[in-house]
């Protein structure tokens, strides 16, 4: 069975690939499906890593938003024809530099 320190590290590679393409930005994200589907995959698996995480774990770290990292795993997953880009690019561009911090330290402590 996969550890917390192991679903952690999956957060961080999910957001280090996005980051390979990010950097290309908005536009380059709004033109090419690929890249479109490349981030909401990635973002699935921020979520459902996030998910998968003991209870305690989470508890214990409540200033990293693990329930709207869920939830927006949720939402790729199962609304997927209802996806607004324009939320997803804010996530990646706003929410993972900040994610990214939060769960390194996170990491760091376990």
């Amino acid at each position: 069975m996969r550890d917390d320190r192991e679903k952690l590290r999956d957060i961080l590679e999910a957001i280090e690939r996005i980051n390979r393409y990010a950097i290309q930005g908005r536009q380059a994200f709004e033109q090419n499906e690929l890249i479109q589907t490349w981030f909401i995959q990635n973002l699935q698996v921020i979520g459902e890593a996030a998910r998968s995480l003991a209870p305690e774990t989470r508890e214990k770290y409540p200033a990293i938003p693990w329930t709207k990292m869920i939830g927006m795993r949720n939402i790729l997953t199962h609304n997927y024809f209802e996806i607004d880009l324009d939320i997803v690019w804010v996530v990646i561009e706003q929410e993972l530099p900040t994610l990214k911090q939060a769960v390194e330290t996170v990491l760091r402590s376990l």
